[in-house]
């Protein structure tokens, strides 16, 4: 399935700039707010796959980032969003893309909601409605990919009581109503963590409390450590665990995970066509469809797991 994936965020490039060619937009500018900051895996590949569509267009591209993932408080998000609105206001962009929620709601909804400056948003989480009606954007909404993975989960578990660990932040605690619907029941434990200690604390108790557990983000645990987490988790893998992140493979068995690049594709794809004269609403809002099936074998074998042939034969595997 990796390979699948690459190729179809390459066909998706090839279509963008092929289609650019036909117009030019040289010299026009696309400004590209992240609601988080340039190390966060996540923003990193969202901006590859902007970058990806918009390289040879002619299309001037400036990126700038609130870093509201590692500063999470409500005085920080406002600053952070009056300065991206003197940042448009200065630099007069012609096309505006704003990437997950917090740029779309402390700068596009604040400032820019029904303006005369077209908007493309992505990463939204589940539901962009909530930000609408759109009269100047469009973009693309962050699904997980949970119901499958859940089921590829319980296939493997003896039971099906379902524990929830995440690092205690804004996106996650969107997502968990979400994620219930899509696994269709209540889940037996939920934890939000602040620490590392925390985090390995809640990891060690689930496994007697729950039948496998849905690993969540680990973005806004400040004293993360990877190889520590890793040790741990290894330590005390006795039930399957699984996660919609990739960059949470090392503590989980089964992803089955979101392309990233995927976001940042469309979104630049969709500035490209505003360019080139289409309204943002004459573009339809989407959702992320590609997904990766990775397996963390090592991990898996501690807890007495064989993955089944037919899921090793499309995954990505970790040994």
């Amino acid at each position: 399935m990796t390979r699948m994936i690459h190729a179809a965020v390459a066909a998706l490039l090839t279509c963008a700039t092929t289609s650019a060619a036909a117009q030019s937009v040289a010299g026009k500018k696309v400004l590209f707010i992240n609601s988080y900051h340039p190390e966060y895996e996540w923003s990193a590949a969202v901006e590859a796959g902007a970058k990806g569509v918009l390289a040879g267009t002619g299309a001037k591209l400036q990126f700038h980032e609130m870093d509201t993932k590692r500063h999470g408080d409500d005085a920080f998000k406002i600053k952070a969003g009056a300065e991206a609105k003197k940042l448009i206001e200065t630099a007069k962009p012609d096309v505006v893309i704003v990437t997950d929620d917090n740029a779309v709601s402390y700068v596009y909804a604040k400032y820019f909601k029904d303006s005369a400056i077209p908007f493309v948003f992505c990463g939204v989480n589940w539901d962009s409605s909530k930000y609408g009606p759109f009269k100047n954007a469009t973009g693309m909404e962050e699904v997980a990919l949970a119901r499958e993975l859940l089921e590829n989960l319980k296939g493997y578990a003896k039971g099906t009581r379902i524990g929830y660990l995440s690092a205690d932040n804004e996106t996650e605690r969107i997502d968990l109503p979400f994620l219930k619907k899509q696994a269709g029941r209540p889940f037996t434990v939920e934890k939000y963590v602040k620490t590392l200690a925390q985090w390995n604390e809640a990891l060690g108790r689930m496994q007697g409390e729950v039948d496998f557990i849905l690993i969540g983000n680990n973005a806004g645990i400040m004293d993360w450590n990877a190889d520590e987490a890793m040790a741990f988790a290894a330590a005390n893998a006795r039930v399957p665990t699984g996660t919609v992140y990739d960059w949470m493979m090392p503590y989980a068995m089964l992803g089955i995970v979101k392309v990233a690049e995927e976001q940042g594709v469309f979104a630049a794809k969709a500035a490209l066509e505003i360019l080139r004269g289409k309204k943002p609403t004459d573009i339809p809002i989407a959702q992320n469809k590609l997904g990766k099936t990775m397996l963390n074998v090592k991990l898996a074998s501690q807890a007495g797991i064989t993955f089944k042939p037919a899921l090793l034969k499309n995954a990505q595997v970790l040994r």
